[in-house]
């Protein structure tokens, strides 16, 4: 096995690689550019295709795929300039995050009027322009998919403030609950709607779909993930151990789908 790290288009493969395990994130990682790389070389790799990477990577496209699919997702208006006010059409508080970013990079919640310019200002820092959303109140779901099956419904509760990159990757500062304490026919609900997203941006093999549930036990899909973190903190390793799939398993699993596509 090699470690091959594509910090540039300069990179290589070791000769007669069969097959790639892709552990990435961000932009040249998710966003599909690697993957038409691998693609023009014939060489498998796991996960989803490049336009598939491309579709879920880019929030503002996958959300009118969701719209079309009638998945249901919160109200978003995308903002391109930093001298843009609140949009009208959506209450405070908002949720901007990059249009084009992975990872909780450059999320912000904007409580009202007077953090506005600061967030904003934060979230364009990452290229590109902003996407505005309502904010849903309610508790933060993920639903893993692998090999076309959906796994437990995972509940995540930061301990302090929301599930943002800090609280993401340190160790600690996140509870998570597998299965999520759900009735059966809503946590059957958010995995259905989950499986949907997830068909929808065209993702393939596994993945892993976030979801806001609100007080009405309402599900609004936030976005797709087409590579999930593989970490201790990771939600999609935490959903397939209780679904009796070891981490070993797991990623047995990712390469053998890959490999069927040889």
């Amino acid at each position: 096995m090699s470690e091959v790290d594509p910090a540039g288009e300069s990179w290589e493969l070791p000769t007669k690689t069969e097959v790639v395990f892709l552990a990435l994130h961000g932009e040249y990682g998710e966003d599909g550019q690697v993957q038409s790389q691998l693609e023009t070389l014939g060489v498998p790799y796991t996960g989803t295709n490049a336009v598939g990477s491309a579709l879920a990577f880019d929030k503002v496209r996958s959300k009118e795929l969701f719209q079309q699919h009638q998945i249901t997702s919160p109200r978003g208006v995308l903002i391109d300039s930093p001298t843009s006010a609140p949009p009208g059409s959506i209450p405070a508080p908002w949720i901007l995050k990059p249009a084009a970013q992975g990872s909780s990079v450059g999320l912000n919640r904007v409580e009202g009027e007077a953090g506005w310019n600061v967030a904003l200002a934060d979230s364009l820092r990452y290229g590109g322009a902003v996407l505005c959303e309502e904010c849903i109140q309610g508790r933060e779901l993920t639903v893993g998919v692998l090999d076309g099956a959906v796994l437990p419904v995972v509940e995540v509760r930061p301990k302090a403030g929301g599930y943002n990159y800090e609280n993401k990757y340190t160790s600690g500062a996140t509870d998570y609950f597998c299965p999520a304490d759900l009735p059966n026919e809503v946590a059957a609900h958010v995995q259905a709607l989950g499986l949907r997203a997830f068909e929808a941006v065209g993702a393939r093999d596994f993945g892993r779909v976030d979801v806001m549930l609100n007080a009405e036990f309402k599900p609004y899909v936030l976005e797709v993930n087409t590579l999930p973190g593989m970490t201790e903190t990771s939600l999609l390793p935490k959903a397939a151990e209780v679904a009796g799939i070891n981490f070993n398993a797991l990623c047995q699993c990712m390469l053998e789908l890959a490999l069927r596509r040889n």
